[in-house]
């Protein structure tokens, strides 16, 4: 067999700048890379220096599809940093502005990014004219999660309603009632959702992987709870650097997190899901038996049919929240700054999100750092574009590459996120 090469310069339907490079030699896989050239934005350098209460504004500004989830890590760390706890409605209410980012970000992601690779097309407009009711029913759920977001946390993208310690201001039952119907509506949309996507042919690849994600004793995990994987891991935020290392790769732009002795991980919601299933919502959980998607996902493309078990979710848990609504008296409640460390993790769409924080006794940030969920599985990435190429060699190269950029996709990659430090050393002789 003649050598070839699986190059892709730009990936097309992520979020960010990154290419693939796959080199094959006789039969074999000789070299991976998933190549990030994204410049980093330097966000932990900028927190420093900052107010604490500053911190969930500027990492909001990390990601526009997923501010939440960077606010909430950093807001949980500051708060555990100062000794607070934020429980009742203002608890309610921030897993309510997280059901709306989940959905309106696994929506995007299935139909908009990865459900034109399973049916042949380029991107989702060419779709859109052989599926115009379905890719509508992608666009109304989309909407459904951006209007949760505004609502709550006063705009869609980069909200600003949010704050260590709870809100600046809190919705009403009656700005609130009206999604009642509509979360009914998105939950027999998501449902179908399921089923359409269920429908595809997945590539036969499975792997044995460590998934790491957050849990809890009594829900589906957003914001609290404490790390576990499949491989007996189970550990407080805290610790979580004990466990983890961060490594920097000449290839990529964004550092590799890796298990101090065990390696590449899997973080995402194939993490969530094998490591929840319990803890899913009713209709979620039947659909998921009803179309023989097992508690145990290990094929990676099959990860689809997860995000959409994990959209009938949200819409479930949102509509739970808004029945049981009631005004919190106040908005917030007061932190004061105190020096120590704070520790937060919270799940993103896209995978667990890690937060440090050293504030000083005048609540100045001292130092930070951030792990987003598309450093964390990079190193997976890597290695699934070498067991799953190494599997596909009889492909022809055109067909292998498709597949390649598929892969990549299944973990809905946000490179953007991933690129925000760089480790700067200055000789000044």
């Amino acid at each position: 067999m003649k050598n070839r090469t699986v190059k892709v310069d730009y990936l097309a339907r992520v979020e960010g700048e990154g290419g693939i490079f796959v080199k094959i030699k006789g039969d074999k896989i000789e070299d991976v890379k998933l190549r990030i050239f994204e410049p980093p934005r330097f966000f932990e350098a900028f927190l420093r220096g900052r107010y604490f209460t500053e911190a969930p504004d500027i990492t909001a500004r990390i990601c526009g599809i997923c501010p939440i989830a960077y606010m909430m890590s950093s807001i949980h760390a500051m708060e555990n940093a100062c000794g607070v706890t934020v429980g009742g409605q203002l608890r309610a209410l921030r897993r309510l502005i997280y059901c709306g980012e989940w959905i309106e970000s696994h929506v995007l992601h299935i139909y908009m990014l990865h459900a034109p690779d399973f049916l042949g097309y380029e991107d989702s407009i060419q779709m859109a004219a052989d599926y115009p009711q379905i890719v509508t029913r992608g666009l109304m759920l989309k909407k459904l999660g951006n209007d949760i977001m505004t609502t709550v946390g006063g705009r869609e993208i980069h909200p600003v309603n949010v704050k260590v310690g709870g809100f600046y201001r809190v919705p009403t039952k009656k700005e609130l009632d009206p999604y009642r119907e509509r979360l009914v509506k998105a939950i027999e949309d998501s449902v179908e959702t399921a089923k359409w996507v269920n429908g595809f042919t997945f590539p036969d690849y499975k792997v044995d992987y460590e998934f790491v994600s957050l849990q809890h004793a009594q829900e589906y995990p957003f914001n609290e709870g404490h790390l576990a994987s499949n491989k007996g891991l189970k550990i407080s935020f805290s610790e979580y650097e004990q466990q983890f290392v961060e490594e920097h790769m000449e290839h990529a732009n964004a550092l590799h997190s890796v298990h101090r002795e065990r390696g590449n991980y899997f973080v995402g919601p194939m993490a969530r899901y094998n490591n929840c299933f319990d803890k899913l919502t009713p209709v979620a959980k039947q659909t998921a038996k009803e179309l023989k998607l097992e508690a145990h996902v290990t094929n990676p493309f099959r990860s689809i049919i997860v995000r959409a078990i994990e959209t009938i979710y949200a819409c479930e848990e949102a509509l739970r929240i808004i029945e049981n609504y009631n005004p919190p008296p106040q908005p917030s409640v007061d932190v004061q700054p105190k020096e120590g460390v704070g520790y937060g993790a919270s799940e993103a769409p896209r995978g667990t999100l890690y937060h440090r924080y050293r504030i000083d006794a005048d609540g100045i940030i001292r130092d930070a750092k951030i792990v987003p969920p598309t450093s964390q599985n990079q190193r997976t990435i890597e290695a699934d574009l070498r067991g799953f190429a190494s599997q596909n060699l009889h492909l022809k190269n055109d067909d292998l590459t498709w597949q390649c950029e598929q892969l990549v996709r299944n973990y809905d990659p946000c490179i953007s996120c991933a690129t925000h430090s760089l480790n700067l050393k200055l000789d000044r002789a």
